[in-house]
């Protein structure tokens, strides 16, 4: 048997020199070997050349060819990038890559066009360009028409169904059936869109992503009765979604089952007829373990905590005003309003566990979504949960203390409510870590234990000592930190503003901050977060101000007339601030400002120290006091006007105050809401102004939400889509959420 062994084979410069002749290497050899360092200069060119012929089949394709080549294999099957979506503005200001790269859509984009004219199409398309979820709709098909006598077309009647309750639940929605007279405003407009036309296509999509909350307690509102509860912990309404599902027919259009949509009553509910009786109960689309809603009762009409309320014992209804009572043995939920309740006589004596979704603008505050919590070299781990060596957080910090290591985590393993007493103390050189599992959502509710005392979650720390609190939402009270920390960090937490939040969606405590600073030195970093108000008090006049950075979050102060940042009776806080991609709903009092960009001052600003630091591509309220800066709106604004006045020589001065008045108010930023609580809770409003959704220095929206770059992703979008649309048809992007 012969066998061959591939010798590897030798650098390219080793294999020029030789092919020499023995007697040229020896006399290479003898004088120093300039030849072979020669031939290995020689070979080094060689091995490029040879290199990038090889590479000129693989650039034959999209999926293998270099970067420089895409474009040139999208001009050849006709492929244009998206006009404005990366274009920049302004010195220093940088495009976005992720936004530009066009290798998968150059891919797509044959296999796409044979399809083109189809809205399932428009769909898949919508969700690869975009990712957002998307139903495509022919607005055509939903007019009402004059009709002939001779020539009926009974589907296309006028005259809306009154006794048909579901289609006039869905009435305005993009699953509207009814049909419309016709408007002659056109649906690409961006100033006053239109719907309803012969030649209209719409796309709908859905913006924000849903969330779960898995096993978690609900909370009973006992000021309306013990049997009433809400499925927020926090006791306020909101609406519960629907987790989409994959239609098992790909090219189907997407209904309300395959799109993240909030979940009606009607949706939830199932008619069925048991001896002749017809009756309702909740439809298994979309109740029961592991779909969008289910109902956990343990000792309650016998059932245990093994499986959830069948669904024959749920009935959807209205429960706005708490009137409905349930009969005896079922359950009534509300999704629309987020709310169940359980017969009056029949109140549940344990806790009851829900599990549900909810919609939010991306991933930032606590939640059930992925992180990557680092563990600290030589920390001790302590896990804290039901079945786990420690039931409560006060008893994990005993151990520790008992124990003595000098870097602890205490990691939260379930999606539980823990209202116990926290007051920590961190010795010198110390470091404690309180962070959930990865995808847990755990809660700590501060309740009022002392009448005499404060029930804050108290941090006291000694010079050197580090405190991080990691993906929890803390409700009841604020936090306290008093002492000298190396660092303070806090992640992906929601600090709920105003502490907690009442059933008609007012705060309990909305001037009270989340975050109190007593005669702290720290360096305080929040990330990813949404906090209430920063007070900040320094007793000691020679002790420098708090460092504060904060990225990726919200700052509410729950009421334009109070400080998201600030000290009592409307003093200067002691901090430094530097911010990146942060919306503060509130004033912001600080000693200084180091570095602020691509946020949002909703309120004024107040700053000690205005020689040092610099503001760029910021939202800064008028009649603010700040350090220098750079692109920020209504400067500009302002400066445009100032501009083009000079040309009207006929305006008075009053007129031209005026004219300045209306461009602050045309570029304040507009949100959707500033509730908390609600999924639209701190993102811009649809008409908010150009300036503020592309005022950031990569074209993007200004504040929290700048990451999601929704500005790019509708350009590019829209470029797509009118390359798809059928011919003679246009086509228009309505946002459903």
């Amino acid at each position: 048997m012969n066998t061959t062994i591939d010798h590897p084979k030798p650098p390219l410069n080793e294999r020029l020199y030789r092919l020499l002749p023995v007697i040229y290497r020896q006399r290479d050899a003898e004088v120093g070997a300039p030849l072979r360092q020669l031939l290995g200069l020689i070979g080094e060119q060689v091995d490029l050349i040879e290199s990038d012929i090889a590479q000129l089949y693989e650039n034959w394709f999209i999926e293998t060819c270099d970067d420089w080549v895409v474009p040139y294999i999208g001009d050849l099957i006709g492929y244009r990038p998206p006009a404005g979506a990366g274009a920049v503005v302004g010195v220093g200001a940088q495009p976005n890559g992720r936004i530009l790269s066009a290798r998968s859509e150059v891919a797509n984009a044959v296999r796409l066009r044979r399809r083109k004219g189809s809205l399932w199409l428009l769909e898949q398309l919508t969700e690869a360009v975009a990712g957002w979820p998307a139903r495509a709709v022919e607005l055509g098909r939903r007019l009402a028409h004059n009709q002939s006598i001779d020539h009926l077309r009974l589907r296309h009647g006028g005259t809306i169904d009154l006794r048909s309750t579901e289609r006039l639940e869905l009435l305005g929605t993009p699953f509207d059936s009814v049909r419309h007279g016709v408007e002659v405003r056109t649906i690409g407009s961006d100033r006053s869109q239109g719907a309803y036309n012969a030649a209209n296509v719409a796309v709908y999509v859905w913006r924000l992503p849903i969330y779960p909350v898995t096993r978690t307690i609900a909370y009973c509102l006992e000021e309306a009765g013990d049997h009433c509860y809400t499925f927020s912990i926090l006791g306020n309404d909101a609406p519960l979604y629907t987790l989409p599902v994959t239609d098992p027919e790909p090219e189907d259009i997407a209904d309300e089952r395959n799109l993240p949509v909030p979940l009606r009553r009607r949706a939830l509910e199932r008619r069925v007829t048991i001896d002749g009786v017809e009756g309702i109960e909740a439809s298994e689309h979309n109740y029961g373990e592991g779909r969008s809603v289910a109902v956990w009762a343990p000792g309650w009409a016998g059932y245990s905590d093994a499986a959830p309320v069948p669904a024959s014992r749920i009935l959807p209804a209205d429960l706005s005003d708490w009137r409905f009572r349930p009969p005896h043995g079922y359950v009534a939920v509300d999704p629309e309003l987020g709310r169940l309740a359980f017969p009056p006589t029949q109140s549940p004596t344990r806790d009851v566990i829900v599990s549900y979704y909810y919609a939010f603008g991306c991933d930032i505050g606590g939640g059930e979504y992925q992180r990557t919590p680092d563990v600290p070299f030589g920390a001790r781990i302590y896990r804290v949960g039901k079945g786990t060596e420690h039931e409560t957080i006060p008893h994990a910090l005993e151990v520790w203390k008992e124990e003595g290591w000098e870097r602890a985590v205490i990691e939260v393993v379930d999606n539980g409510v823990y209202g116990e007493e926290i007051n920590i103390e961190i010795g010198a050189k110390r470091s404690l870590e309180i962070r959930s599992a990865n995808r847990r959502r755990p809660v700590i509710n501060l309740l009022d234990r002392r009448a005499g005392r404060s029930d804050a979650f108290m941090v006291h720390g000694e010079p050197g000592s580090r405190f991080i609190l990691d993906g929890l939402l803390v409700s009841g009270r604020g936090m306290e930190f008093r002492g000298t920390f190396d660092e303070i960090a806090i992640r992906d937490c929601t600090l709920v503003p105003g502490w907690s939040i009442q059933g008609d969606a007012r705060l309990r405590r909305r001037t009270e901050p989340s975050l109190a600073l007593t005669n702290v030195s720290a360096c305080l970093r929040i990330e990813r977060s949404i906090v209430g108000a920063i007070h900040a008090v320094q007793e000691d006049a020679a002790v420098d101000p708090v460092t504060l950075h904060v990225s990726d979050s919200i700052v509410d102060a729950t009421s334009d007339d109070l400080p998201a940042i600030g000290a009592d009776e409307g003093a200067v806080a002691p901090v430094t601030l530097a911010a990146k991609r942060v919306t503060f709903l509130g004033h912001v009092h600080v000693h200084a400002v180091a570095f602020a960009e691509n946020s949002i001052f909703a309120d004024h600003v107040r700053v000690a120290r205005r020689q040092w630091g610099c503001m760029r591509y910021c939202y800064v309220a008028p009649n603010s006091r700040t350090p220098p800066r750079y692109y920020c709106q209504p400067d500009l604004a302002e400066k445009a006007l100032q501009e083009n006045a000079q040309e009207a020589e006929h305006l008075s001065p009053a007129e031209r105050q005026a004219l300045r008045h209306a461009e602050r108010l045309r570029v304040a930023p507009r949100f959707a809401t500033v509730h908390f609580g609600e999924p639209d809770y701190g993102r811009l409003a649809t008409d908010c102004a150009e300036e503020i959704r592309r005022g950031a220095e990569d074209r993007s929206e200004l504040g929290v939400f700048h990451d999601l770059f929704e500005a790019q992703r509708a350009a590019n979008l829209r470029t797509r889509l009118a390359d798809h649309v059928p011919a003679g048809t246009e086509v228009g992007i309505v946002f459903a959420s």
